[in-house]
């Protein structure tokens, strides 16, 4: 593992800080044009970063790859030295994470080029630096591989959209931006003191071998005591009866409850359905499309990897916390009259079989739950993007005040039509094989029963039936309520530009799952490895 010299994987994380100092060298009055060329043009560049990243990687390897490690701090502990590294680097599943992410920003300031939120609001300049700022946060919480900066990365996000949310979201934006920001750091509280004690015990911060140290994941895994390693590091005379006596079990919690908020895992959804209706266009996009994904990954990346017999432990219970928020989630969304926020829940809902994937523990389901991310960030990425649309012309988040949207845009509504059929599964489209592999998965686990698949289906089922009834109400029938304007139906070049990938996306990954897939084997089969019986 090569571990010196600027990597490709910094010069994609830190492309957006370019772009930020950028805009924080403009005047926000004499250069308002320009404000929004600069950040789409910072996104497209660290797009077109990643996908050389993409161009470079070895799938046949499991390998972290291009990879940089420097240290950044040492800490004293007695006699130990414990070194906190800026240590970056991609897998399989980190690769496909950020470009998902890098996918998601040019289309999310697309999204953002005709909103009438800076006449009301003001301060375009900041509102720019302040995804510039996101975007550079989530590609660090998936290319590092040091437990304290991926924390820093992790606290930071909440930063940028805290604001985003609270400056430039709807009426009761600042209850939904406290909230938001609340939720997310109580949980973060105890996966920091996790943290401190995986790095304290193991004697490191960093997660896999580097530069001659042994990483803590290698030291979980080559453990060859008795009982858990976790378990043998702590107090003696522990009871080590499982679920909720053992250190192992503990410090699996205080890493779950973190990433069970953000994705979020029932009954920690509460936060969601405020912040996405509260937020931006771009806001919910980017909270949809990557933010919700940190905690999935987060799961995959930590809780398998580091805790591998807490999660045998735990996996039918959280599995059934993911059943619960795919049948919660598709039938509260059929009971909204808001149409953001039945989006919204169907988020609840489709990040359950996320997480049914993943604690189905074999590789089709994490292989799945991985394809998955993916789809649900393009799918209710561009559903979210239809309704800024919609409320940009109509001001109304009602499904009543809608209707013959169809009619009057024929074009819009046929762009519609096909990215809520790739969110309700259609095969042929990118959401069915994400959904048809955790089903396979889920019915194949030696952890998961029956019942989890038979009740995971239902909420392909119910996925149908809200977003169905969602495109009747609003694009179907006579126009209710016709606009001021006949230009109002014609769309902008940017809101075409910002659906053309969205479509090719949405077809490729649904007709050619096997370049996705091909990405992913090597790195799933690796931690599958460690929960074959």
């Amino acid at each position: 593992m090569d571990v010196t010299g600027l990597s490709l994987t910094t010069i994609t994380l830190f492309l957006p800080i370019v772009g930020l100092a950028i805009l924080l060298f403009m005047n926000g009055e004499t250069h308002r044009g320009s404000l929004k060329w600069v950040a789409f043009a910072t996104s497209i560049v660290t797009f077109v970063a990643s996908v050389l990243m993409w161009i470079n990687f070895d799938p046949g390897s499991a390998e972290l790859q291009m990879v940089q490690r420097n240290t950044w701090a040492e800490i004293t502990l007695g006699e130990s030295v414990i070194n906190v590294s800026y240590f970056v680097g991609v897998d399989g599943i980190s690769m496909l994470l950020v470009l998902l992410t890098t996918f998601i920003m040019p289309i999310a300031i697309l999204g953002s080029f005709g909103s009438h939120i800076f006449e009301e609001r003001g301060r375009e300049k900041l509102y720019y630096i302040f995804l510039m700022l996101l975007e550079w946060s989530m590609i660090g919480v998936f290319v590092v591989h040091d437990l304290i900066i991926f924390y820093v990365f992790w606290e930071v996000t909440l930063v940028p959209m805290y604001f985003l949310i609270g400056i430039w979201g709807s009426e009761d934006r600042i209850y939904a931006a406290v909230k938001f920001f609340l939720y997310t750091m109580a949980g973060s509280i105890l996966m920091l003191i996790a943290i401190l004690y995986v790095g304290n015990r193991s004697g490191t911060f960093s997660t896999y071998s580097a530069g001659g140290d042994v990483g803590v994941i290698e030291r979980v895994q080559t453990f060859d005591g008795e009982g858990t390693y976790w378990d043998a590091l702590g107090p003696e005379g522990e009871d080590t009866g499982f679920l909720l006596n053992s250190v192992e079990s503990f410090l699996f919690l205080g890493f779950l409850i973190a990433f069970a908020i953000k994705v979020p895992i029932f009954p920690f959804h509460s936060w969601l359905p405020d912040a996405h209706v509260q937020a931006p266009t771009a806001g919910s996009v980017i909270l949809a499309g990557v933010l919700l994904k940190m905690g999935t990954y987060g799961i995959v990346r930590f809780n398998l990897n580091l805790f591998p017999e807490a999660t045998v432990a735990w996996a039918p219970t959280i599995a059934f916390l993911g059943v619960v928020g795919i049948i919660y989630g598709a039938w509260v969304s059929y009971a909204q009259d808001n149409v953001k926020k039945l989006v919204a829940y169907s988020s609840v809902s489709h990040l359950g079989f996320v997480v049914v994937g993943i604690f189905a523990l074999n590789a089709q389901g994490l292989q799945g739950a991985t394809l998955q991310m993916v789809n649900h960030g393009i799918s209710t990425g561009g559903l979210f993007l239809i309704v800024g649309m919609l409320y940009e012309r109509w001001h109304t988040k009602e499904m009543a005040d809608y209707g013959g949207v169809w009619k009057a845009m024929p074009l819009f509504g046929a762009i519609s039509l096909v990215i809520s059929l790739s969110s309700m599964g259609l095969p042929g489209l990118n959401g069915f094989i994400g959904e048809f592999t955790i089903l396979l998965g889920s019915l194949g686990s030696d952890y998961l029963g029956f019942a989890f698949t038979l009740f995971a289906t239902l909420g392909v089922i119910l996925a149908a039936v809200y977003l169905l009834k969602m495109f009747q109400h609003v694009f179907m029938g006579e126009l209710r309520n016709p606009l001021s304007s006949e230009d109002g139906y014609t769309l902008a070049w940017y809101e075409k530009a910002a659906y053309i990938p969205i479509i090719i996306m949405v077809f490729w990954m649904g007709l050619q799952p096997i370049v996705f897939f091909n990405l992913l084997d090597v790195s799933v089969d690796k931690i599958v490895a460690l929960f074959v019986r």
